[in-house]
């Protein structure tokens, strides 16, 4: 779905699941700074807007996710996952519920396969599940930001910033009184730099929340059965995840920064030494330089200087070996 605010002055589009927003509008790291100083917006109308409404909404929802949701109270912002039977991630769900009706905002791509999967658990459960993107649009003001939401926009409200659950149509107008733009380069540099996992991104087909220090954020170890628990559980009380998320400070004088995907290595072994992990995300962060996230086998150093491709790399520990 194509934002309108692709026709503001100097407007970038993003590429690949990104599709349909800006990466940026003309000065990447102007904009990082507005952000990280609590000023502008950054436009993420391409992320799906789910809401469930019903008595037994968060009773039902606690049944299927990760996080402890059956007394959420009205207002508080959590995420949690849906896993697959083995305790592989599938869905991210960021949500907030504001008192008859739980809203959630989901990565691009994943909505139509998400209702699907709910509507098929809803059984006798007095739940109503709805597809609201074409009328909702995510707009995100950063941490610090003193700019008012518009009166009846729900709000998710969280450590890095609001979530603002939008009219659709209200876009332009929001746009023209909350600037300056920032464009999701700028959003994603900041996501970064604080650690933050993203679905699609830091996950594959056989990522478990405790590679991404996601237990505790988005799931809850003390609630009863969900699909995955069981795997939750094992690897939490009898051993450590196969892989485990770092946080990569790149060589800047090379010109490219390596692309997802790109293998890591010990550079002690050389750019032909055996492949130990990968990286997920790389930005150019306005203060910290070219810096990534990346997967890394649970037994390499936490000490140990690695190759991204050809680039070197000095590794950051989020998640503990």
């Amino acid at each position: 779905m194509k934002s309108p605010l692709l026709s503001l002055p100097g407007a970038v589009p993003a590429e690949g699941v990104d599709e349909g927003v800006a990466a940026h509008y003309g000065d990447l790291f102007r904009e990082q700074r507005a952000l990280a100083d609590g000023t502008g917006f950054v436009d993420l109308s391409h992320r799906g807007v789910i809401t469930v409404t019903g008595e037994d909404r968060l009773s039902w929802l606690h049944l299927l996710l990760t996080q402890h949701v059956s007394e959420l109270p009205a207002g508080q912002a959590t995420e949690a996952l849906i896993l697959s039977a083995h305790g592989h991630i599938e869905h991210a769900l960021y949500l907030v519920d504001d008192g008859t009706t739980v809203w959630a905002h989901v990565e691009p791509g994943t909505r139509e396969a998400l209702v699907a999967y709910l509507e098929s658990m809803k059984f006798f459960y007095r739940v109503d599940v709805a597809d609201r993107t074409a009328d909702f649009a995510v707009v995100h003001l950063p941490a610090g930001s003193i700019a008012q939401a518009p009166e009846g926009v729900v709000v998710r409200e969280t450590a890095y910033g609001r979530d603002l659950f939008l009219p659709r149509e209200d876009l332009e107008s929001f746009a023209a009184t909350h600037g300056p733009a920032a464009g999701l380069l700028a959003h994603e540099a900041l996501r970064v730099e604080q650690h933050r996992p993203r679905l699609g991104f830091e996950t594959d087909h056989r990522t478990i929340p405790h590679e991404l220090g996601w237990i505790g954020t988005a799931v809850h170890l003390q609630k009863g059965c969900y699909r995955g628990q069981e795997t939750v559980a094992r690897v939490q009380n009898l051993g450590k995840p196969p892989r485990r998320l770092v946080f990569l400070h790149l060589d800047g004088s090379e010109v490219h920064l390596p692309a997802p995907g790109t293998e890591l290595r010990l550079a002690d072994e050389g750019p032909d030494g055996r492949k130990i992990g990968f990286v997920t995300t790389s930005v150019r962060h306005h203060e910290l330089g070219p810096v990534a996230l990346a997967l890394v086998k649970r037994n390499v150093p936490a000490d140990a200087r690695l190759l991204a491709g050809e680039t070197a790399a000095a590794q950051e520990t989020v998640v503990e070996p």
